[in-house]
């Protein structure tokens, strides 16, 4: 049987053997874009081996980033370097990478371009995601404040249309009070649940696992068709908590994945141990990671940004409350929660701490 894999090793070339040194990730390739080389460093980056990469094209590597491959034949065409910031790197299976990447044009055997990746700077993102707090947090209080004062005149509204009903004998009118009173009625839902987030919390010791089987019985019980599988990792310790909010939170999140599913597909309910992570401006040796994976159609791409806002929906039908909420009770646990989507795989990662009174 024919290879089809070109016979290339590491040190295919003398030029080669200095980016061995490096502790940045360096992958160098052909004109038409086939790995001739990739150093240790990103072999563990894109946890790799080159013995499966080299010969294969660049497309298996990284996959396809957005304006990426233009910028490739550009610096082949023109001869010019090009450094690109914050590219999203999806792959199957792997998680996503944010990279920036510079690309160098070079001469050495058959290599024509040399593309030296390096994680986004983690201040960058920190300074980011704060600044996106502070915006939904604003956001939040401006919606919580409109909530508040939109409660007294619904209850007005509300009395008047009873009022009125009393005092008609037709009952075609009645049924338009009965239209005010049901639009009134919902619309004091819609301010409650806004306000919910105000709740004092209740903490207690609680696993993580009991609440994330609460979410999945009453996921199986509203969607049957969906497939809810688990992915546990039971040696976790406690957490401290309100166990409401978070089986709450995690059920928001659910639900919002089983929705855009239309009730049919699959969600992945996993936890691990992440170390060494800051969260609310403190570091924590030991945190809690919880993701909610779903195989649906992806969170769409002009509400990406936007998807924790109050009132931001991609269901035509949708309150845009749910993750919202679902962020804010997160939050009050000094956690964090994100969101990792494209088409066919979505994300949501929360992260708790574990405190060592949790230990126990």
């Amino acid at each position: 049987m024919q290879n089809d894999q070109t016979d290339l090793t590491p040190c295919a070339h003398p030029a080669f053997s200095g980016l061995e040194l490096l502790s940045s990730a360096v992958v160098l390739v052909d004109d038409e874009l086939i790995v001739q080389y990739l150093n240790p460093g990103a072999e563990n980056l894109f946890a790799v081996s080159s013995r499966k990469t080299i010969g294969y094209s660049l497309r298996r590597l990284l996959g396809e980033p957005s304006g990426l491959g233009t910028a490739l034949h550009n610096v082949l065409r023109d001869n010019w370097s090009y450094t690109g910031h914050n590219l999203t790197i999806v792959r199957p299976g792997m998680d996503t990478l944010h990279l920036d990447c510079t690309v160098t044009p070079v001469e050495a055997g058959d290599a024509r371009l040399l593309l030296e990746f390096r994680p986004m700077d983690a201040h960058l993102k920190v300074a980011r995601e704060e600044q996106l707090a502070h915006q939904q947090q604003a956001n939040r209080e401006l919606i919580r404040n409109l909530a508040h004062e939109i409660k007294n005149p619904l209850g007005g509204i509300r009395g008047s249309a009873q009022l009125l009903e009393r005092e008609l004998n037709d009952p075609q009118l009645r049924e338009y009070t009965q239209v005010i009173i049901a639009e009134a009625d919902r619309l004091q839902d819609l301010m409650n649940r806004l306000l919910t987030s105000h709740r004092m919390m209740q903490p207690s010791q609680l696993n993580a696992h009991d609440v994330l089987e609460r979410v999945r019985r009453l996921i199986l019980a509203e969607f049957p068709a969906v497939d809810v599988r688990r992915d546990y990792d039971t040696s976790l310790p406690f957490i401290t908590g309100d166990r409401e909010q978070l089986i709450q939170a995690i059920l928001n999140i659910a639900r919002n994945a089983a929705q855009a599913m239309d009730g049919q597909g699959e969600i992945v309910l996993r936890t691990r141990a992440a170390r060494q992570i800051t969260l609310a401006k403190r570091r924590f040796k030991l945190a809690l990671q919880l993701q909610v994976i779903d195989n649906g159609p992806g969170v769409p791409d002009e509400i990406r940004d936007k998807i924790f806002y109050p009132l931001v929906s991609g269901r035509e039908n949708g309150s845009g409350l749910g993750l919202s909420l679902a962020q804010s009770f997160i939050e009050q646990h000094q956690g964090a929660i994100d969101v990792e989507s494209h088409p066919g795989r979505t994300c949501f990662t929360v992260y708790l701490p574990i405190t060592r009174d949790a230990d126990a």
